[in-house]
Protein backbone atom coordinates (compact mmCIF):
# COMPACT_ATOMS: atom_id res chain seq x y z
CA UNK A 1 0.00 0.00 0.00
CA UNK A 2 1.38 3.41 -0.94
CA UNK A 3 1.78 6.26 1.52
CA UNK A 4 -0.97 8.10 -0.38
CA UNK A 5 -3.36 5.18 0.03
CA UNK A 6 -2.63 4.97 3.75
CA UNK A 7 -3.31 8.66 4.23
CA UNK A 8 -6.59 8.38 2.38
CA UNK A 9 -7.72 5.54 4.62
CA UNK A 10 -6.74 7.49 7.73
CA UNK A 11 -8.62 10.57 6.56
CA UNK A 12 -11.64 8.51 5.59
CA UNK A 13 -11.70 6.83 8.97
CA UNK A 14 -11.66 10.13 10.80
CA UNK A 15 -14.50 11.43 8.67
CA UNK A 16 -16.74 8.39 8.75
CA UNK A 17 -16.08 7.23 12.29
CA UNK A 18 -17.96 3.95 11.96
CA UNK A 19 -16.72 0.89 10.17
CA UNK A 20 -17.24 -2.80 9.69
CA UNK A 21 -14.74 -5.20 11.24
CA UNK A 22 -12.98 -5.49 7.88
CA UNK A 23 -12.88 -1.73 7.48
CA UNK A 24 -11.49 -1.34 10.97
CA UNK A 25 -8.70 -3.78 10.21
CA UNK A 26 -7.81 -1.88 7.04
CA UNK A 27 -7.71 1.38 8.97
CA UNK A 28 -5.63 -0.25 11.71
CA UNK A 29 -3.02 -1.54 9.24
CA UNK A 30 -2.67 1.90 7.67
CA UNK A 31 -2.53 3.54 11.08
CA UNK A 32 0.16 1.15 12.31
CA UNK A 33 2.43 2.14 9.43
CA UNK A 34 1.94 5.87 9.97
CA UNK A 35 1.86 5.90 13.79
CA UNK A 36 4.82 7.50 15.56
CA UNK A 37 5.01 4.98 18.45
CA UNK A 38 6.58 1.84 17.03
CA UNK A 39 6.02 -1.12 19.36
CA UNK A 40 9.10 -2.85 20.76
CA UNK A 41 10.24 -6.05 19.09
CA UNK A 42 8.30 -9.00 20.50
CA UNK A 43 6.09 -6.76 22.65
CA UNK A 44 2.96 -8.07 24.32
CA UNK A 45 0.62 -6.17 26.65
CA UNK A 46 -1.56 -6.97 29.62
CA UNK A 47 -4.42 -4.57 30.29
CA UNK A 48 -6.58 -4.45 33.42
CA UNK A 49 -9.90 -2.67 32.94
CA UNK A 50 -13.18 -2.16 34.81
CA UNK A 51 -15.82 -4.80 34.26
CA UNK A 52 -18.29 -3.76 31.61
CA UNK A 53 -21.91 -2.84 32.35
CA UNK A 54 -22.95 -2.66 28.67
CA UNK A 55 -22.14 -5.86 26.73
CA UNK A 56 -22.04 -4.05 23.37
CA UNK A 57 -19.40 -1.67 24.74
CA UNK A 58 -17.21 -4.59 25.72
CA UNK A 59 -17.67 -6.20 22.31
CA UNK A 60 -16.70 -2.99 20.51
CA UNK A 61 -13.67 -2.60 22.77
CA UNK A 62 -12.50 -6.13 22.04
CA UNK A 63 -12.89 -5.54 18.29
CA UNK A 64 -10.62 -2.52 18.73
CA UNK A 65 -8.12 -4.65 20.66
CA UNK A 66 -8.20 -7.35 18.00
CA UNK A 67 -7.64 -4.83 15.18
CA UNK A 68 -4.68 -3.33 17.08
CA UNK A 69 -3.10 -6.76 17.52
CA UNK A 70 -3.55 -7.74 13.87
CA UNK A 71 -2.10 -4.45 12.66
CA UNK A 72 0.86 -4.18 15.04
CA UNK A 73 1.57 -7.80 15.93
CA UNK A 74 1.25 -6.92 19.64
CA UNK A 75 -0.97 -9.36 21.58
CA UNK A 76 -3.13 -7.64 24.21
CA UNK A 77 -4.55 -9.68 27.08
CA UNK A 78 -7.51 -7.95 28.72
CA UNK A 79 -8.63 -8.73 32.28
CA UNK A 80 -11.74 -7.17 33.80
CA UNK A 81 -12.41 -6.42 37.46
CA UNK A 82 -15.24 -4.72 39.34
CA UNK A 83 -15.06 -1.01 40.09
CA UNK A 84 -14.17 -1.71 43.70
CA UNK A 85 -11.35 -4.14 42.86
CA UNK A 86 -9.54 -2.09 40.21
CA UNK A 87 -7.81 0.35 42.53
CA UNK A 88 -6.44 -2.18 45.04
CA UNK A 89 -5.05 -4.34 42.24
CA UNK A 90 -3.57 -1.32 40.48
CA UNK A 91 -1.94 -0.17 43.72
CA UNK A 92 -0.40 -3.58 44.36
CA UNK A 93 1.03 -3.61 40.84
CA UNK A 94 2.46 -0.10 41.28
CA UNK A 95 4.09 -1.01 44.60
CA UNK A 96 5.49 -4.39 43.56
CA UNK A 97 6.48 -3.54 40.00
CA UNK A 98 4.66 -6.60 38.71
CA UNK A 99 1.36 -7.07 36.98
CA UNK A 100 -0.42 -5.47 34.02
CA UNK A 101 1.37 -3.09 31.69
CA UNK A 102 -1.67 -0.81 31.59
CA UNK A 103 -4.64 -0.15 33.85
CA UNK A 104 -7.84 1.46 32.65
CA UNK A 105 -9.34 2.55 35.93
CA UNK A 106 -11.45 5.10 37.74
CA UNK A 107 -11.29 8.74 38.79
CA UNK A 108 -7.90 10.05 39.93
CA UNK A 109 -6.28 6.71 40.75
CA UNK A 110 -3.13 7.37 38.62
CA UNK A 111 -2.41 10.28 40.97
CA UNK A 112 -2.01 7.81 43.85
CA UNK A 113 1.36 6.78 42.39
CA UNK A 114 2.38 9.35 39.78
CA UNK A 115 6.04 8.34 39.79
CA UNK A 116 5.04 4.81 38.74
CA UNK A 117 3.27 6.01 35.58
CA UNK A 118 5.09 6.64 32.30
CA UNK A 119 4.70 10.18 30.98
CA UNK A 120 2.29 10.31 28.06
CA UNK A 121 2.40 13.98 27.13
CA UNK A 122 3.31 13.11 23.54
CA UNK A 123 0.15 11.01 23.19
CA UNK A 124 -1.98 13.69 24.84
CA UNK A 125 -0.57 16.42 22.57
CA UNK A 126 -1.13 14.33 19.45
CA UNK A 127 -4.76 13.54 20.31
CA UNK A 128 -5.55 17.02 21.61
CA UNK A 129 -4.32 18.73 18.45
CA UNK A 130 -6.09 16.28 16.18
CA UNK A 131 -9.46 16.20 17.93
CA UNK A 132 -10.24 19.73 19.03
CA UNK A 133 -8.55 19.74 22.42
CA UNK A 134 -9.17 18.08 25.77
CA UNK A 135 -12.11 19.11 27.91
CA UNK A 136 -10.95 20.76 31.18
CA UNK A 137 -11.99 17.91 33.48
CA UNK A 138 -10.29 15.38 31.22
CA UNK A 139 -7.03 17.31 31.29
CA UNK A 140 -7.30 17.61 35.07
CA UNK A 141 -7.39 13.83 35.39
CA UNK A 142 -4.57 13.25 32.91
CA UNK A 143 -2.09 15.63 34.56
CA UNK A 144 -0.37 15.79 37.92
CA UNK A 145 1.86 18.81 38.55
CA UNK A 146 1.73 19.72 34.88
CA UNK A 147 2.81 16.31 33.55
CA UNK A 148 0.55 13.93 31.66
CA UNK A 149 0.66 10.60 33.53
CA UNK A 150 -2.53 9.11 32.09
CA UNK A 151 -4.84 9.46 29.11
CA UNK A 152 -8.51 10.15 29.90
CA UNK A 153 -10.33 7.54 27.83
CA UNK A 154 -13.87 8.49 28.77
CA UNK A 155 -16.31 9.67 31.39
CA UNK A 156 -19.40 7.88 32.61
CA UNK A 157 -22.31 10.19 33.26
CA UNK A 158 -24.13 9.23 36.44
CA UNK A 159 -27.48 11.00 36.28
CA UNK A 160 -30.93 10.77 37.82
CA UNK A 161 -32.80 7.74 36.50
CA UNK A 162 -36.51 7.90 37.28
CA UNK A 163 -39.88 6.38 36.45
CA UNK A 164 -42.02 8.98 34.72
CA UNK A 165 -45.30 7.63 36.11
CA UNK A 166 -43.96 7.79 39.67
CA UNK A 167 -42.80 11.38 39.21
CA UNK A 168 -46.20 12.36 37.81
CA UNK A 169 -48.05 10.57 40.63
CA UNK A 170 -45.92 12.56 43.09
CA UNK A 171 -47.34 15.75 41.61
CA UNK A 172 -44.52 16.74 39.25
CA UNK A 173 -44.84 17.16 35.49
CA UNK A 174 -41.17 18.05 35.14
CA UNK A 175 -38.16 16.84 37.08
CA UNK A 176 -37.24 19.49 39.68
CA UNK A 177 -34.14 21.59 39.09
CA UNK A 178 -33.44 22.82 42.62
CA UNK A 179 -32.66 21.26 46.00
CA UNK A 180 -36.04 21.96 47.56
CA UNK A 181 -38.01 20.52 44.68
CA UNK A 182 -35.83 17.42 44.54
CA UNK A 183 -36.39 16.73 48.24
CA UNK A 184 -40.14 17.26 47.91
CA UNK A 185 -40.22 14.81 45.00
CA UNK A 186 -38.43 12.15 47.05
CA UNK A 187 -40.79 12.68 50.00
CA UNK A 188 -43.85 12.36 47.79
CA UNK A 189 -42.49 9.27 46.06
CA UNK A 190 -41.91 7.59 49.42
CA UNK A 191 -45.47 8.42 50.48
CA UNK A 192 -46.72 6.78 47.29
CA UNK A 193 -44.64 3.62 47.87
CA UNK A 194 -42.54 4.38 44.79
CA UNK A 195 -39.34 5.28 46.67
CA UNK A 196 -35.95 6.64 45.72
CA UNK A 197 -32.62 5.16 46.76
CA UNK A 198 -28.98 6.26 46.43
CA UNK A 199 -25.89 4.32 47.48
CA UNK A 200 -24.36 5.40 50.80
CA UNK A 201 -21.82 2.61 51.10
CA UNK A 202 -18.42 2.20 49.45
CA UNK A 203 -19.86 2.19 45.94
CA UNK A 204 -16.95 3.68 44.01
CA UNK A 205 -19.05 5.13 41.22
CA UNK A 206 -22.57 5.72 42.52
CA UNK A 207 -21.88 6.84 46.10
CA UNK A 208 -18.99 9.15 45.26
CA UNK A 209 -20.84 10.83 42.42
CA UNK A 210 -24.03 11.90 44.15
CA UNK A 211 -22.46 12.59 47.56
CA UNK A 212 -19.88 14.96 46.07
CA UNK A 213 -22.64 16.68 44.10
CA UNK A 214 -24.57 17.15 47.37
CA UNK A 215 -21.51 18.64 49.05
CA UNK A 216 -20.37 20.87 46.20
CA UNK A 217 -23.84 22.09 45.27
CA UNK A 218 -24.10 23.56 48.78
CA UNK A 219 -20.85 25.48 48.15
CA UNK A 220 -18.99 23.16 50.52
CA UNK A 221 -15.64 21.53 49.73
CA UNK A 222 -13.12 19.35 51.49
CA UNK A 223 -10.22 21.57 50.41
CA UNK A 224 -9.90 24.91 48.66
CA UNK A 225 -7.84 25.66 45.55
CA UNK A 226 -4.63 25.71 47.62
CA UNK A 227 -5.41 22.39 49.35
CA UNK A 228 -6.31 24.11 52.62
CA UNK A 229 -8.83 21.95 54.47
CA UNK A 230 -12.17 23.79 54.61
CA UNK A 231 -14.64 20.97 55.28
CA UNK A 232 -15.57 22.27 58.74
CA UNK A 233 -18.01 24.92 57.58
CA UNK A 234 -21.67 25.96 57.83
CA UNK A 235 -22.08 24.97 54.18
CA UNK A 236 -21.00 21.41 54.95
CA UNK A 237 -23.49 21.27 57.81
CA UNK A 238 -26.28 22.35 55.44
CA UNK A 239 -25.26 19.66 52.94
CA UNK A 240 -25.32 17.01 55.65
CA UNK A 241 -28.75 18.08 56.86
CA UNK A 242 -30.07 18.02 53.30
CA UNK A 243 -28.73 14.55 52.56
CA UNK A 244 -30.11 13.22 55.84
CA UNK A 245 -33.54 14.47 54.83
CA UNK A 246 -33.14 12.69 51.49
CA UNK A 247 -31.90 9.53 53.19
CA UNK A 248 -35.09 9.34 55.24
CA UNK A 249 -37.03 8.87 51.98
CA UNK A 250 -34.82 6.04 50.67
CA UNK A 251 -35.54 2.34 50.43
CA UNK A 252 -33.83 0.40 53.24
CA UNK A 253 -30.27 -0.87 52.89
CA UNK A 254 -28.60 1.83 50.80
CA UNK A 255 -25.68 2.07 53.25
CA UNK A 256 -24.52 -1.36 52.07
CA UNK A 257 -25.11 -0.90 48.35
CA UNK A 258 -22.36 -1.45 45.81
CA UNK A 259 -22.38 -0.16 42.25
CA UNK A 260 -24.78 -2.80 40.96
CA UNK A 261 -27.33 -2.77 43.80
CA UNK A 262 -29.47 0.07 42.51
CA UNK A 263 -29.49 -1.38 38.97
CA UNK A 264 -31.03 -4.59 40.28
CA UNK A 265 -33.54 -2.82 42.52
CA UNK A 266 -34.68 -0.48 39.73
CA UNK A 267 -35.13 -3.26 37.19
CA UNK A 268 -36.99 -5.41 39.70
CA UNK A 269 -39.53 -2.64 40.28
CA UNK A 270 -38.50 -1.91 43.88
CA UNK A 271 -36.85 1.45 43.11
CA UNK A 272 -38.21 4.40 41.15
CA UNK A 273 -35.49 7.05 41.37
CA UNK A 274 -31.72 6.65 41.65
CA UNK A 275 -28.44 7.95 40.25
CA UNK A 276 -26.70 5.82 37.68
CA UNK A 277 -25.17 5.66 34.26
CA UNK A 278 -27.32 4.74 31.29
CA UNK A 279 -26.83 1.02 32.01
CA UNK A 280 -30.23 0.66 33.72
CA UNK A 281 -31.99 2.06 30.67
CA UNK A 282 -29.88 -0.03 28.28
CA UNK A 283 -30.73 -3.20 30.19
CA UNK A 284 -34.40 -2.27 30.44
CA UNK A 285 -34.67 -1.81 26.68
CA UNK A 286 -33.64 -5.44 26.29
CA UNK A 287 -35.17 -7.06 29.36
CA UNK A 288 -37.91 -4.81 30.76
CA UNK A 289 -39.42 -2.86 27.91
CA UNK A 290 -42.29 -1.59 30.06
CA UNK A 291 -39.82 -0.03 32.50
CA UNK A 292 -37.74 1.45 29.66
CA UNK A 293 -40.84 3.12 28.20
CA UNK A 294 -41.61 4.63 31.62
CA UNK A 295 -38.05 5.84 32.29
CA UNK A 296 -36.26 9.11 31.71
CA UNK A 297 -33.12 10.88 32.94
CA UNK A 298 -32.33 14.28 34.43
CA UNK A 299 -29.30 16.29 35.45
CA UNK A 300 -28.62 16.97 39.12
CA UNK A 301 -30.22 20.13 40.53
CA UNK A 302 -27.98 23.18 40.44
CA UNK A 303 -27.15 24.84 43.75
CA UNK A 304 -26.69 28.46 44.80
CA UNK A 305 -23.67 28.93 42.53
CA UNK A 306 -25.97 28.72 39.52
CA UNK A 307 -23.69 26.32 37.66
CA UNK A 308 -23.31 22.52 37.59
CA UNK A 309 -21.16 21.07 40.36
CA UNK A 310 -21.39 17.42 39.41
CA UNK A 311 -18.89 14.66 40.02
CA UNK A 312 -18.89 12.25 37.11
CA UNK A 313 -16.88 9.07 36.87
CA UNK A 314 -13.67 9.42 34.85
CA UNK A 315 -11.90 6.49 33.21
CA UNK A 316 -8.17 7.28 32.74
CA UNK A 317 -5.70 4.74 31.38
CA UNK A 318 -2.08 4.53 32.57
CA UNK A 319 1.02 2.52 31.76
CA UNK A 320 3.48 1.58 34.49
CA UNK A 321 7.14 2.51 34.36
CA UNK A 322 8.04 -1.17 34.78
CA UNK A 323 6.47 -2.14 31.46
CA UNK A 324 8.90 -3.53 28.90
CA UNK A 325 6.87 -2.05 26.06
CA UNK A 326 6.19 1.66 26.71
CA UNK A 327 5.92 2.46 23.00
CA UNK A 328 3.35 -0.30 22.50
CA UNK A 329 1.36 1.11 25.44
CA UNK A 330 1.39 4.59 23.95
CA UNK A 331 0.43 3.23 20.54
CA UNK A 332 -2.56 1.45 22.05
CA UNK A 333 -3.72 4.57 23.91
CA UNK A 334 -3.51 6.70 20.78
CA UNK A 335 -5.15 4.05 18.60
CA UNK A 336 -8.13 3.67 20.95
CA UNK A 337 -8.99 7.37 20.71
CA UNK A 338 -8.72 7.70 16.94
CA UNK A 339 -12.07 8.62 15.38
CA UNK A 340 -12.37 5.39 13.38
CA UNK A 341 -12.37 3.49 16.68
CA UNK A 342 -13.77 5.96 19.16
CA UNK A 343 -16.99 6.98 17.40
CA UNK A 344 -18.01 3.36 16.90
CA UNK A 345 -17.09 2.56 20.49
CA UNK A 346 -19.15 5.47 21.83
CA UNK A 347 -22.17 4.32 19.88
CA UNK A 348 -21.74 0.74 21.06
CA UNK A 349 -21.64 1.95 24.66
CA UNK A 350 -25.18 3.29 24.12
CA UNK A 351 -24.39 6.47 26.06
CA UNK A 352 -22.59 4.79 28.96
CA UNK A 353 -19.29 6.39 27.91
CA UNK A 354 -18.86 10.09 27.25
CA UNK A 355 -16.03 11.77 25.33
CA UNK A 356 -12.97 13.56 26.82
CA UNK A 357 -12.07 15.25 23.50
CA UNK A 358 -14.15 18.09 22.07
CA UNK A 359 -14.38 16.63 18.56
CA UNK A 360 -16.63 13.79 19.70
CA UNK A 361 -19.43 15.98 21.10
CA UNK A 362 -21.50 15.45 17.96
CA UNK A 363 -21.55 11.66 18.04
CA UNK A 364 -25.04 10.53 16.92
CA UNK A 365 -25.59 8.48 20.08
CA UNK A 366 -26.60 11.66 21.95
CA UNK A 367 -29.45 12.44 19.54
CA UNK A 368 -30.47 8.90 18.61
CA UNK A 369 -32.80 8.84 21.62
CA UNK A 370 -33.82 11.96 23.59
CA UNK A 371 -33.40 9.95 26.80
CA UNK A 372 -29.66 9.74 26.06
CA UNK A 373 -29.06 13.46 25.78
CA UNK A 374 -28.03 14.37 29.33
CA UNK A 375 -25.34 11.66 29.41
CA UNK A 376 -23.52 13.40 26.57
CA UNK A 377 -23.05 16.44 28.84
CA UNK A 378 -21.20 14.59 31.61
CA UNK A 379 -17.69 15.59 30.61
CA UNK A 380 -18.61 19.29 30.38
CA UNK A 381 -20.72 19.49 33.57
CA UNK A 382 -18.36 17.66 35.91
CA UNK A 383 -15.69 18.96 38.23
CA UNK A 384 -12.59 16.86 38.79
CA UNK A 385 -11.88 14.91 41.98
CA UNK A 386 -10.39 17.85 43.88
CA UNK A 387 -13.45 20.05 43.45
CA UNK A 388 -11.72 23.43 43.69
CA UNK A 389 -8.23 21.91 43.96
CA UNK A 390 -6.07 20.31 41.26
CA UNK A 391 -5.96 16.53 41.12
CA UNK A 392 -3.05 15.36 43.27
CA UNK A 393 -1.80 12.34 45.15
CA UNK A 394 -3.49 13.63 48.31
CA UNK A 395 -6.79 14.32 46.58
CA UNK A 396 -6.70 10.82 45.11
CA UNK A 397 -6.01 9.33 48.56
CA UNK A 398 -9.01 11.12 50.09
CA UNK A 399 -11.22 9.73 47.35
CA UNK A 400 -9.78 6.23 47.71
CA UNK A 401 -10.49 6.29 51.44
CA UNK A 402 -14.13 7.36 50.97
CA UNK A 403 -13.62 10.24 53.41
CA UNK A 404 -16.54 12.32 52.10
CA UNK A 405 -18.91 9.38 51.58
CA UNK A 406 -18.26 8.10 55.11
CA UNK A 407 -18.92 11.53 56.60
CA UNK A 408 -22.40 11.57 55.09
CA UNK A 409 -23.13 7.93 55.86
CA UNK A 410 -22.09 8.33 59.50
CA UNK A 411 -24.41 11.26 60.03
CA UNK A 412 -27.37 9.88 58.08
CA UNK A 413 -27.32 6.57 59.94
CA UNK A 414 -26.82 8.16 63.34
CA UNK A 415 -23.38 6.71 63.97
CA UNK A 416 -22.12 10.24 64.57
CA UNK A 417 -23.79 13.56 65.23
CA UNK A 418 -23.31 16.40 62.78
CA UNK A 419 -20.31 18.04 64.42
CA UNK A 420 -18.56 14.73 65.05
CA UNK A 421 -19.07 13.55 61.46
CA UNK A 422 -17.52 16.74 60.12
CA UNK A 423 -14.67 16.66 62.61
CA UNK A 424 -13.90 13.01 61.76
CA UNK A 425 -13.65 13.88 58.06
CA UNK A 426 -11.52 16.89 58.90
CA UNK A 427 -9.09 14.77 60.94
CA UNK A 428 -8.85 12.17 58.17
CA UNK A 429 -8.11 14.91 55.66
CA UNK A 430 -5.53 16.47 57.95
CA UNK A 431 -3.76 13.15 58.23
CA UNK A 432 -3.69 12.71 54.46
CA UNK A 433 -2.72 16.30 53.70
CA UNK A 434 -0.37 16.43 56.72
CA UNK A 435 -2.07 19.61 57.82
CA UNK A 436 -1.70 21.07 61.30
Amino acid sequence: MSAFDRRQILKGGAALGLASAAGLEGFARAWAQENQWKPEQGASLKLLRWKRFIPSEDEAFMRLVDAFTKATGVPVTVTSESFDDIQPKASVAANTGQGPDMVWGLYSFPALFPSKCIEVGDVADYLGKKYGGWLPAAEAYGKVKGKWIAIPMAFNGGYLNYRISAMNKAGFTKFPEDHAGFLELCKAMKKNNTPAGFALGHATGDANSWIHWALWSHDAYLVDANEKIVINSPETAKALEYVKALYETFVPGTVSWNDSSNNKAFLSGDLYLTNNGISIYAAAKNEKKDIAADMDHAAYPVGKSGKPTEFQLAFPILAYTYTKAPNACKAFMAFALEAQNYNAWLEASQGYLCHPLKAYANNPIWTADPKNKVFGEASTRTLAAGGLAPVSEKVAAVLADFVVVDMFASYCTGREDLKTAIRTAERQAQRIFRSA
